[in-house]
């Protein structure tokens, strides 16, 4: 009976994939660690399973944004070989997190037990979440790379800044020439206007298709709130702290915008974000 159950649900959740989402910026400072977070909450309001991985080596923020202490790191998972459920906090709304810690730093120099160990957790993961989040550093770094190459998605953040928007650029270039089927999703955040910002988004997808011959899609305009600054030193999300501000209202329509999105594009991935991993592994 057992055998039968558990083969039953490997099966609906085989249907149903656990998606992992790489979320990156081509430099710091663009709101994408807020965004995330935000972004995971509105999920889990819908009754989505979401977990983060604060991946952003040497500044990983979530547990700090939630005004939480983490009893527990990424760090602690490869030096002790602990269970992954025991790195696991619990924020607002059921949102599950890993705290950020040195552990990946040196993703492709870890020996093959923490790495089969790695490997061998995270399938769990894939059994109890809808959505796994990479929250990684800015910019793109060899071990960054193997983790978004590896995801099913990747989402990018930006703002209108000139500076902003060549870092996200050559953040694109540099994945397209590794693997241009990879779906880049991009949020233009802290936009003064939305027409600004929808203006700026829609010569940045026209570039990127020029000259990289890449499709973007776009999850919308993020515009510049005051709250979310308040909402960073009370150290509560921005959508829990007033959630009818404009960027909280603004974010909503970004997660029913990529629920639907969704729906509309079929997976036809025939490996997993493991599989994928594990063969860019092996040629490190």
């Amino acid at each position: 009976m057992y055998d039968q159950a558990h083969s039953l649900r490997r099966q609906i959740h085989h249907d149903n994939r656990c998606k992992t989402i790489s979320i990156i910026s081509g430099k710091g400072g663009v709101g994408k660690s807020t965004t995330t977070l935000n972004f995971a909450i509105e999920l889990q309001k819908k009754g989505k399973r979401v977990l983060i991985f604060d991946l952003d080596i040497g500044m990983g923020n979530i547990d700090i944004l939630l005004g939480q202490q983490s009893k527990h790191t990424i760090a602690d998972f490869f030096e002790e070989l602990s269970p992954i459920h025991d790195m696991i906090e619990t924020g607002p709304k059921g949102l599950s997190y890993i705290a950020g810690g040195s552990g990946l730093n040196d993703l492709l120099e870890l020996n093959d037990k923490k790495i089969t160990h790695f490997f061998s957790q995270y399938e769990l993961l894939t059994e109890r979440y809808d959505y796994i989040f990479f929250d990684l550093g800015a910019g793109i770094s060899q071990n960054s790379l193997a983790f978004i190459l590896s995801s099913d998605e990747c989402f990018l953040i930006t703002t209108p800044e000139p500076t902003s928007i060549a870092d996200a650029y050559s953040t694109i270039k540099l994945i397209v020439k590794e693997n241009d089927e990879l779906p880049i999703i991009v949020w233009m955040n802290r936009s003064e206007s939305i027409r600004e910002g929808n203006r700026m988004l829609e010569k940045f997808a026209h570039v990127t298709k020029e000259f990289l011959n890449k499709e973007i899609t776009s999850l919308g305009i993020l515009p510049y709130d005051h709250t979310v600054t308040q909402a960073v030193s009370r150290q509560i999300p921005y959508v829990l702290l007033k959630e009818n501000a404009p960027i909280s209202r603004t974010l909503r329509l970004s997660v029913d915008r990529y629920l639907t999105l969704a729906e509309r594009i079929k997976e036809n991935k025939k490996t997993t974000f493991i599989q994928r991993l594990k063969k860019f592994l092996l040629v490190r």
